[in-house]
């Protein structure tokens, strides 16, 4: 296997059904081919193959960077439910950023967490099963709590939520200033 891909197999029944991977792999015709790719979730801005609708591969496209302030919370449900749809009708995931370490993992663990009911912590040591350089920014991971104690539902309206963004808001302004 290449070392751009992590294939999450614990997960019951989905074996070499979700992958974790780079960008390289993203853009790779016959990674996508051999792999039977029909379903991908970008992280970041980068163009791939998959944003035009010609590809035949449904994608989602989350454009955040790998900063601890990114904000990756508001995402997770879309892409959670992105994912077991795919899944659930037999579809191969691909989830990548550029180097599949921190967004992606990041993105992966919150789908265990959502599908398992499992905590950040167990989801990644899952990961890490297949994928043993993963390493979410701290930024994320504190993002991944917080997903749990939102019941995996943060909104603009969830008072978790809220005050985690007013907290990074009022973190940004102290350090420009």
């Amino acid at each position: 296997m290449s070392t751009s891909w992590g294939k999450i197999n614990t997960i019951a029944g989905l074996e070499e059904r979700l992958f974790l991977g780079t960008l390289d792999a993203a853009i790779s015709p016959r990674t996508l081919s051999d792999r039977r790719i029909t379903h991908i979730v970008s992280l970041g801005r980068e163009p791939i193959p998959a944003d035009n609708p010609a590809s035949g591969i449904q994608h989602l496209r989350i454009p955040v960077e790998d900063m601890d302030y990114a904000d990756l919370l508001i995402h997770l449900p879309s892409a959670c439910q992105f994912i077991h749809n795919a899944l659930s009708y037999r579809g191969v995931v691909l989830v990548h950023c550029v180097q599949g370490l921190s967004r992606s993992a990041a993105v992966i663990a919150a789908y265990l967490m959502y599908s398992r009911r499992i905590s950040p912590t167990d989801a990644v040591a899952e990961i890490r099963k297949t994928r043993e350089q993963v390493w979410i920014n701290p930024g994320f991971m504190e993002q991944l709590v917080l997903f749990e104690l939102c019941r995996y539902a943060p909104s603009p309206q969830e008072g978790i939520y809220v005050k985690w963004r007013q907290r990074i808001q009022r973190t940004l302004q102290n350090t420009s200033s």
